[in-house]
């Protein structure tokens, strides 16, 4: 049976790390959105840079929303930051590389690029690593 870490000592860090990676998809979202606005929610020719990746108007509108969420999460704590960091984490390293499988065909709806995959991978393992050594429980 597997064995998650309970208090680690380092849970805090997993925290600031979360709210650090929440923060920057935030960001990246709402200055992709207004990088964005007045686009076609799909677009996937000419696409804008919003902190040095290319974005659409539906994929800024997912970071804020992904981004309010981790913030949302690493601030209440709980555990419920737990299961948030496990489920983003799984979800942005599959979105990375369903995405970069589809980059070249028109199921690029996203508007990802080789480089958005990289940065979606990567925060999905920073998320996935906080969400494994993040939990608490009592000293029981």
């Amino acid at each position: 049976m597997a064995h998650f870490p309970v208090n680690h000592r380092l849970r805090p860090l997993y925290r600031i790390i979360t709210a650090l990676a929440g923060t920057y998809i935030l960001t990246f979202g709402i200055v992709g959105v207004t990088q964005t606005s007045g686009t076609a929610l799909f677009t996937q020719t000419g696409l804008p840079r919003a902190l040095g990746l290319r974005t659409n108007l539906a994929f800024a509108i997912l970071s804020v929303a992904a981004g309010a969420i981790l913030i949302g999460g690493a601030i209440i704590g709980r555990n419920i930051d737990v299961y948030i960091n496990i489920v983003a984490g799984i979800a942005f390293m599959t979105a990375g590389t369903l995405m970069l499988t589809l980059i070249p065909t028109n199921g690029n709806v996203l508007g990802f690029s080789v480089a958005t995959c990289i940065v979606s991978d990567v925060l999905g393992i920073l998320l996935l690593a906080s969400g494994l050594y993040g939990k608490i429980a009592s000293a029981t």
